[in-house]
């Protein structure tokens, strides 16, 4: 595939917020345990059929759960939208570290019926079960669950640790503002502007109109450092809540979640959840470029470079798994979007690592 140089790129993954859904998962595992069992008819519990979900050979060294971040505006959590930000959480049953791998939402797949579309298509489409088993299909993966919220809950997450703490500077100002005229909309809660730069405790949503920055200096790259801003605040707020507050929190989220986990899998998690730690985060395809309208598609497409050689690398990133060979699958999805892509290429952008193009 005739791509040009090989560029890691921090993908734009659209007009809509990076869920930080890995703190919301800790918070709703702690919350169901503390608040209890009864709860549970609350949130969208959703038994999948485990033999429709692809699963690749199982690593019992890992427990992988898929993490969706919903375009929904109410309560739709098990399809009918798209997922907007789509994680892998990869827990290591043994030492308790978790790495994150952010799957970009516009990233070629192959689908169920064998044609190729953007990943964040199969949630639409399926709801959790056919997005795993695109994860599982596309990646040579062996996830078994999901927990998916949308970004309502992430207002809500942030007023119940009382804001964060942010020092905004004068040109990310009227962008807050800017973005915070959606995000009141869509969550019906109300907010005044900022209307100061300096350090300042912002709202939920005046720190979900942060985290969504782009057109500033930085663009997509300082974006994700003001998500891994807002990420760490908001745990280690958490992580101080007494429990009262931690039900309350719990009574508040619960709505704006579904999730195929059982209770006794939830149980066994929040038994572990204080010894979780965070380890490392990445984008996945990791070698990447973009591409318009590739051969009979519409559209702009996250093209791997290529997905063999990304699934390899996915593999030493979660498990360690060095020179990692990926399955006859992955090489044939991996030389069909070498074709899909190079026997029409359109407009291919490729990016270095400050976030400028490099087309040469």
């Amino acid at each position: 595939m005739a791509l040009g140089k090989r560029k890691r790129k921090n993908y734009k993954t659209g007009r809509q917020i990076l869920i930080m859904i890995i703190e919301l998962l800790v918070v709703f595992i702690l919350g169901v345990v503390i608040y209890g069992w009864y709860q549970w008819a609350r949130i969208g519990h959703d038994k999948l059929d485990a033999d429709k979900l692809e699963i690749f050979k199982k690593n019992g060294k890992y427990t992988n759960i898929a993490l969706y971040g919903l375009d929904s505006r109410g309560k739709e959590l098990k399809g009918g939208v798209n997922s907007d930000t789509i994680m892998i959480a990869s827990i290591n049953n043994k030492t308790k570290e978790v790495k994150l791998v952010s799957v970009y939402r516009d990233c070629i797949m192959r689908q169920a019926d064998g044609s190729y579309a953007k990943a964040n298509r199969a949630y639409s489409l399926g709801g959790g079960e056919l997005a795993i088993a695109e994860l599982n299909r596309n990646l040579d993966l062996d996830i078994e669950n999901y927990v998916s919220v949308n970004f309502i809950a992430m207002v809500k997450a942030i007023d119940a640790v009382g804001g964060l703490e942010i020092d905004v500077t004068e040109e990310e100002v009227p962008q807050i503002n800017k973005y915070a005229k959606e995000v009141k909309k869509a969550s019906g809660v109300s907010s005044p502007k900022v209307t100061h730069a300096g350090k300042q405790t912002l709202n939920g949503v005046q720190a979900t109109a942060y985290a969504r920055i782009r057109k500033t200096e930085g663009g997509d790259f300082k974006r994700a450092e003001r998500q891994r801003l807002v990420l760490k605040m908001l745990i280690d707020k958490t992580r101080k809540l007494s429990k009262r507050k931690l039900k309350r929190m719990a009574e508040d989220l619960l709505p704006y979640i579904a999730t195929s986990l059982s209770a006794k899998e939830v149980m066994g998690l929040a038994i572990n959840a204080s010894k979780f730690e965070l380890t490392g985060t990445k984008g996945f395809p990791f070698e990447v470029t973009t591409m318009e309208n590739p051969r009979n598609m519409v559209g702009s497409f996250v093209v791997p470079i290529t997905m063999a050689s990304n699934v390899t690398e996915l593999h030493a990133y979660c498990f360690g798994e060095k020179d990692y060979q990926p399955s006859q699958t992955i090489l044939d999805i991996s030389k069909d979007i070498e074709w899909l892509t190079s026997v029409h290429p359109g407009v291919v952008n490729i990016y270095d690592q400050d976030g400028k193009q490099d087309n040469e």
